[in-house]
């Protein structure tokens, strides 16, 4: 897809804020700093609309990103990261569930995982919660570039497995360096949009 417009709209922290345009929206969901921004700006072919950082858990809100007046890419709180207090995760777990249980207009989420790691437990539970919400879910096995090829197979395996992903379920390989997986992905958020 040739994106020649994109833009934030609004970074939200409740219903009331989300854009009421009724455009499709496909969710960004991860732990901290696995690559949510990098990602989104890879697809978009930008450098940096949506923020990168190199500390974790800096995402805060609902960021919604409109890109060619058609849809939404919508970045979620980080997961997992342990600097951030009780309190504050206890908020964005609120904000994020309210979304995802309200939001007619979500098509479905992408959950980035590092394929260089096992998933987590906090990947794991995020992948049944949005399942148990019967949202469809594409799992994007980030960082690619950083495994041998000969390792790929077997990393992307084990994602599959401790996911224990359903034939619903899309395992898509990535890299936000080299931009391997870029028009495979485009090619199955077309689906949902």
């Amino acid at each position: 897809m040739k994106v020649n417009n994109a833009e934030i709209v609004i970074s939200a922290v409740s219903q009331k804020q989300y854009p009421g345009d009724r455009l499709p929206e496909i969710a960004l969901a991860g732990r901290s700093n696995v690559g949510k921004s990098s990602f989104i700006n890879k697809l978009i072919n930008r450098k940096n609309l949506a923020r990168t950082s190199s500390k974790p858990g800096k995402t805060q809100t609902l960021n919604f990103y409109k890109i060619n007046e058609a849809f939404y890419f919508v970045d979620v709180p980080g997961y997992g990261y342990a600097k951030v207090s009780k309190k504050e995760r206890e908020k964005w777990g609120g904000m994020m569930e309210e979304y995802f249980q309200t939001r007619e207009t979500l098509k479905a989420v992408v959950l980035i995982t590092d394929v260089r790691h096992e998933p987590t437990r906090d990947d794991i539970q995020m992948y049944d919660f949005l399942k148990h919400f019967d949202l469809p879910v594409i799992i994007v096995a980030t960082k690619l570039d950083k495994v041998p090829k000969n390792k790929r197979a077997q990393h992307l395996k084990r994602t599959k497995n401790t996911f224990e992903l359903g034939p619903e379920d899309y395992l898509l390989p990535f890299s936000s360096e080299t931009g391997e997986g870029k028009e495979e992905a485009w090619g199955l958020l077309k689906q949902f949009l």
